[in-house]
Formats: structure tokens, C-alpha cells, sequence
């Protein structure tokens, strides 16, 4: 029978653990292959987006999420709440009580890792269904959770002309704090370059990818608009786009997909640390075709100094430039193979020492890579037969990495080839995967059907 069986096992690929399983079960005991999931949320007429950010609180006993509807989407979105881990306690941390289907709208919200702080999208106060929330109509605020619905506005704002250096023209996006709490990184739309594209009807207004630094304030004269308003930190745009990049060149006309390289930066030759974020750019290939690749960019401590004749402010016409020491490189080269492209958010390890992506093997299946920061030790991670479902989500301390595979959360770590089905398969995927950061628990998305309406609830999984 053993043998019978260990045949059967080597003929399906089946991972050690699950092997365990089959052979308890075949001797006629009860056992569990899986971790049990617990439902957290219990309000199943509200979603509890977790938005794939890092959405525990410090001390672990709390989860802080937003209660957008997939119809109406963050601009309809009012309310940004945090639960109880263990109790399952609400609590509300800022609300918009005029909140209108154009907006204003707050959604996309994180907690820091070091304080009792939480950042968010919060569109402008001048919202009207004239003017709703848009991409580039929107800022990132602060909540003090021990200070509910007192909003600190941290990247200041500037459309009038000549610009202020450290404020921004557009709007942020998915706010995003370093591991020290005294950045956060995000995404960003201009509003004056979508002005001009839609004077001219041709292509201005990039996403590209930002950073703001604490401590820094930024003074901006108030109009009677409600356009234009101050910021407690300092912001730059960090990375360069143009809307026809040379094809076969590494000149990117989008970048997104953006995160911070370790909790500290990472390791350089010289031994010093690095303070990064990895992201996905669009280039266009020889045959002038956009492909998706892994780019990095290396932040200089200081953001407030200009590039000779690149105003840090931008002008009617141009993006806001980058700081002076901001190195942007292309990780990955795609373009050539049969399925080019890489996607998804790029996670780093907490130390910095790998990038995860999604991207193609030879048979055209998207799978796990992993590559360092220095372009080095390109590796396929994940060999399934069909579609991973999500990027990855690193373990705080160790070398390992989560995802979603068949409806199902699995683990793997960096350097071995087994990986081990954590979570039952269901109908309806995890999503949004964040951890606690003792790394002992996981909190993830799922929908749930209450009375023919689909909400997303929280769960959680100990390990």
C-alpha cells in the first residue's frame, strides 16, 4: 500500500506536507492540511478593503481598511475604519459626512510601521459633480489613531504659477510609509499635464512615482478655488517619464507597481544603505510595442535639491523633475522573450536582498521571480501549471514569501523549490495579503455573498 501510494505521489508533484496528509488519511486517522481561516469582519453589507497595503497596526491589534463600494469605488468612498484583531471592535477614524458619489472620497489607507498613524487618498474639499475626484485631483492625509477625524495634509498643493518647490500640482495614490515612519512613497497624476492633454488631445498626463519626507513642512498661499493648500512634509517626484520613450531604449513612459526596497534600504557594494523603491516601468521595445519591466530607483536623502535647468516644481508644460541623486536603472529585460512583461506590485524582502514580480515562463504561465536590487540572481521562483493569482508578500524576518495560487495562499521560501498549500481552495480567492509584523499572522480579502450582494470581509490565519 505504501508503495502504491508514494508512487501516487511522486506522479502528481505533491509537496512533503501534503504527502503527510495522504499518507495519515490512508491509515484512517482525521487530519487537517490546511491552516483554519477565521472570519474577522462580521458586517457583511460593507466591504473592509485592505487594498494590499500594510494595514496592521504597530502593536498587531489592529487592521485599518476602507469601506469603498466597487460601484462608486474610492470618490463614493466616506469612511476609513479600523477592527480589533482580536475582538473584532470597530472603530472609525475618519468619516466624510457630505461624502457625494463625485467625491471627495478617502480610500487606499495604511498604517505606519513605528506609530499610531495612518495615511490615505483624500480627495480635494472643492470636489462637485463638475469637478469630481479624479486621479489628479486627489492628496494623501494623516490620522493620528488616537486622534479620529483630525486629518493632517501631507503633501502640499501648487497650480498657480511659478510653483513651490515641495509641492506637488496633481494628485497621490496608495501612500506608502519606509520602515522608519519618515517617508512615504506613493504614485501620482498631474493636474496641469492633464489640463494640456485635454487642450491638445495628445498624451501628458503620466503616472509616475513620488516620495514625501517628514519633518519638512511646505507653505502654500491658500486661493479662493480651494485648489491650492499647504503640506506638513516635503514631496518630489522621484522618477522620469516621457510620453514616447526611443523604442529598445530603457526610457519608461509609465511606472507604477511601486514599493520600498527593504524596511532599511538596501545593501551596497561599499556596505552603506540604500533608500529605494522598486516598480514596474513601461518601455517600448525595437518593434515600438509597450512591454512592462522591473526598474528601481535610488532616493537621495535629500530631495529639495535641482537638477541643473529641472525645476523640482515642474512648469506649465513639464513634470515636476527629479531630485539631484535620483538614479532610476531597468532591472529586467523581457522585451526579447516569447511572453514578455512583468506585473504586479514589486516586494522587496525585508532586508532588501530580493525583489519579487510576476511574470512569464517559456509555456506563456504567469509565475514568481525573483531579482536583486543590482540586476543580479534573476531566479523563476514558482513552477505551477496554471496562473499565479497575486504578488507576493514577504515574511518580516525571514526568507520566505506568500501568495495566491489556485484560489489558495501558499508559502515558499527563497531557496528551495517545494512550496506548501496553506489555505482550502474556495470559490471566491484571497486577495489583498498583508502581515502582522510579529509574522505570526496573515490578514487577507475575501468576498462573501450576503443576501445576493458580494462584500469583501476580512480574515486571518495564524501561523
Amino acid at each position: 500500500m505504501l508503495l502504491v501510494l508514494f508512487r501516487h505521489i511522486k506522479n502528481r508533484g505533491i509537496d512533503v506536507i501534503n504527502a503527510w496528509v495522504i499518507f495519515v488519511n490512508a491509515l484512517g486517522f482525521s487530519c487537517s492540511e490546511y491552516v483554519k481561516e477565521r472570519q474577522l469582519s462580521s458586517d457583511l453589507t460593507v466591504n473592509h478593503d485592505l487594498d494590499n497595503n500594510d494595514n496592521f497596526s504597530p502593536d498587531d491589534k489592529w487592521l485599518v481598511y476602507d469601506t469603498r463600494t466597487p460601484i462608486g469605488g474610492i470618490g463614493a468612498c466616506g469612511t476609513i475604519e479600523q477592527i480589533n484583531t482580536v475582538t473584532g471592535e470597530k472603530v472609525i477614524l475618519y468619516h466624510l459626512p457630505q461624502n457625494q458619489a463625485f467625491g471627495p472620497g478617502v480610500g487606499a489607507v495604511s498604517y505606519s510601521h513605528t506609530s499610531n498613524e495612518v495615511a490615505f487618498i483624500h480627495g480635494l474639499l472643492n470636489c462637485s459633480e463638475e469637478q469630481p475626484y479624479q486621479q489628479w485631483r486627489r492628496t494623501g492625509v494623516i490620522v493620528n489613531t488616537d486622534h479620529p477625524n483630525t486629518p493632517i495634509w501631507m503633501d502640499a498643493r501648487d497650480v498657480t504659477p511659478p510653483y513651490t518647490q515641495g509641492a506637488l500640482r496633481g494628485g497621490t495614490h496608495r501612500h506608502e510609509w519606509s520602515g522608519d515612519g519618515n517617508w512615504i512613497g506613493f504614485t501620482y497624476n498631474d493636474a496641469l499635464l492633464q489640463l494640456q492633454e485635454e487642450a491638445t488631445g495628445e498624451i501628458h498626463n503620466l503616472r509616475t512615482i513620488g516620495v514625501s519626507r517628514r519633518g519638512f513642512p511646505i507653505g502654500v498661499a491658500t486661493d479662493s478655488t480651494g485648489e491650492n493648500f499647504s503640506g506638513e512634509w516635503s514631496s518630489a517626484i522621484v522618477v522620469d517619464v516621457v510620453p514616447h520613450p526611443t523604442p529598445g531604449s530603457d526610457q519608461i513612459s509609465r511606472a507604477a507597481g511601486d514599493s520600498w526596497v527593504g524596511m532599511h534600504g538596501y545593501l551596497t557594494s561599499n556596505g552603506s544603505r540604500q533608500l529605494a523603491r522598486a516598480f514596474i516601468g513601461t518601455v517600448r521595445d525595437k518593434n515600438n510595442q509597450p512591454v512592462d519591466e522591473v526598474f528601481i530607483v535610488d532616493i537621495p536623502e535629500d530631495i529639495t535639491k535641482e537638477q541643473k535647468s529641472r525645476p523640482l516644481a515642474g512648469t506649465v508644460t513639464t513634470m515636476p523633475a527629479p531630485p539631484e541623486g535620483a538614479q532610476q536603472r531597468r532591472l529586467t529585460y523581457t522585451a526579447n522573450s516569447p511572453h514578455p512583461g512583468c506585473e504586479g506590485i514589486v516586494r522587496s524582502s525585508s532586508d532588501g536582498q530580493w525583489l519579487a514580480f510576476l511574470a512569464y515562463d517559456p509555456q506563456g504561465i504567469k509565475q514568481l521571480f525573483t531579482i536583486s536590487p543590482q540586476g543580479n540572481n534573476l531566479k523563476q521562483q514558482t513552477h505551477h501549471k496554471t496562473d499565479v493569482q497575486s504578488g507576493v508578500r514577504w515574511h518580516p524576518e525571514k526568507k520566505e514569501f506568500y501568495y495566491v495560487w489556485n484560489n489558495s495562499i501558499v508559502k515558499k521560501n527563497v531557496s528551495e523549490n517545494l512550496h506548501t498549500v496553506l489555505t482550502a481552495p474556495s470559490s471566491a480567492p484571497p486577495t489583498n495579503l498583508v502581515w502582522s509584523h510579529d509574522g505570526a499572522t496573515i490578514a487577507f480579502n475575501r468576498e462573501v455573498s450576503h443576501k445576493g450582494l458580494m462584500t469583501k470581509q476580512i480574515f486571518l490565519i495564524n501561523l
